[in-house]
């Protein structure tokens, strides 16, 4: 066994330390977890689903004593009132759609004499390994409906948000869930990956970087562990020359840099048609540099320190390469006194004249930076948005449907929004392509990752 350490961006002491699990006591985690889920997949999916509005309302009277606790672990502002809103959202909608996304399926046609249907059944055992960027909401795009679906959940978080784990057995616990139906874990990536290699997980959902992703796939190769990967992401936004200027710069100011642009579909590039190019740049800066860099926990601070300083310092090596080979930096990291080197409270930054020759263009920054490009026209536009081995989401900002509809056709990307940014829909299915991972949650297609088909062809009489 080994320690577990949240160090907080805030001050930089140690907020909470845990001991991972032995080995032996794992073991008897996934026995528990097995048990508990053959009896819990026999349950109703109405009664399955009321638990989870159980678990909702838990996290409800928990939510006064998460906020300050996510800003301690990693450092979002608690004006921002925490997940929970969005928790709900999701939990909500999955809730509502249970019982019809899980009834069986029927053939179109119809064949005298038999009764043939397709059964939604449970995997198993699921593995929820979530990241601290958004601590509650990854993770609870898969527990949810992976628990209504009748599987088993074993949850492993993130060393930065430790206590949110414990925040979810906390609230399944209060949700009166049968024992071992939902289990919070604390491993070394040693563990997780013997784990994922004996074959003891039925799927294994994870958000992450690329190199996790990748770790995850072979850690559990040869297993038949069905993947669900969120990875990396370089999310761009396009603003057409009939895009309504003052609500696409609002828009796209807190979409690169709500949660310190520690967002999966955080806008991380921008690219503008020539049209509109020095109007957007100037209000775009404008509005940028009204934020307040600070204590998350001060009720005045819009925008917090990141979660570590190794994650600051990608940002400011992705700015520093970029002025050096000729980017414009539009703000002064002075005007903000609480920006200090060699910690995570880094300055906002939006750069200008830049190019796709740039780290802060191609690769995944995961903060308070973004580049803005001019462009001529959507052709050239969809090129460079496609420049990226990623593809979580992209925008576009326009008055034209069509138009949006036609760009977004045209990018490889796994969700296109027109006229907003930096959202999940749980009616619509979350999923990537290229780098950004494989798999799919929410809406109706995240019940089918987490259930496996089953037919009945039954013959009335002979």
């Amino acid at each position: 066994m080994s320690e577990v350490i949240c160090v907080s961006p805030i001050d930089g002491s140690e907020y909470a330390r845990r001991t991972t699990i032995g080995d032996e006591a794992l073991g008897r985690t996934l026995d528990a977890a097995r048990t508990a889920q053959r009896a819990w997949a026999q349950v109703p999916v109405a009664e399955r689903a009321a638990a989870m509005t159980r678990f909702l309302e838990a996290m409800r009277t928990l939510n006064p004593a998460i906020v300050p606790e996510l800003a301690w672990q990693m450092g979002r502002p608690v004006r921002y009132s925490g997940e929970f809103r969005s928790l709900e959202e999701r939990v909500r909608y999955m809730v509502s759609i249970a019982e019809r996304a899980l009834e069986p399926l029927r053939p179109l046609d119809d064949k005298p004499g038999f009764e043939r249907l397709i059964r939604r059944e449970p995997l198993g055992t699921v593995l929820v390994v979530a990241p601290w960027n958004y601590p509650f909401l990854t993770a609870v795009n898969t527990i949810v409906p992976a628990l209504i679906a009748g599987n088993a959940v074993i949850l492993k978080h993130a060393a930065q948000t430790l206590l949110v784990g414990e925040r979810f057995a906390e609230a399944m616990a209060m949700a009166d869930l049968p024992p071992g139906l939902f289990s919070n874990v604390l491993l070394t990536h040693d563990q997780t990956a013997r784990l994922l290699a004996s074959g003891a997980i039925n799927h294994a959902s994870f958000t992450g970087s690329v190199a996790g992703g990748k770790a995850i796939e072979q850690a559990a190769a040869g297993t038949f562990t069905t993947p669900g990967l969120e990875l990396g992401g370089k999310d761009p936004a396009y603003v057409r020359a009939d895009a309504a200027l003052d609500y696409a710069v609002e828009n796209l100011v807190d979409g690169a840099f709500f949660n310190s642009g520690q967002s999966c579909c955080g806008v991380e590039r921008i690219y503008v048609h020539a049209d509109l190019y020095d109007r957007f740049v100037e209000q775009f800066v404008e509005l940028t540099g009204q934020y307040v860099l600070g204590n998350p926990l001060d009720a005045a601070t819009s925008l917090g320190p990141m979660a570590a300083t190794r994650f600051a310092e990608l940002v400011r090596s992705h700015t520093a390469e970029a002025l050096a080979k000729g980017a414009r930096a539009h703000l002064d990291p002075a005007s903000f006194p609480a920006n200090q080197p060699g910690t995570p409270y880094l300055a906002p930054q939006v750069l200008t004249n830049v190019d796709h020759t740039m780290r802060v263009m191609v690769e995944e920054s995961f903060g308070p930076v973004v580049g803005i490009m001019k462009v001529a026209n959507d052709a050239e536009a969809v090129t460079l948005m496609n420049d990226s081995p990623y593809g979580l989401t992209a925008s576009v900002w326009t008055s034209d449907l069509e138009a949006a509809q036609n760009v977004g056709a045209q990018i490889a990307t796994g969700t296109v929004y027109m006229n907003r940014c930096d959202y999940l829909d749980p009616g619509l299915v979350w999923t990537g392509v290229k780098d950004t991972g494989r798999g799919a949650s929410l809406s109706t297609l995240g019940y089918e990752a987490l259930t496996r088909a089953k037919s009945y062809h039954l013959r009335h009489t002979l």
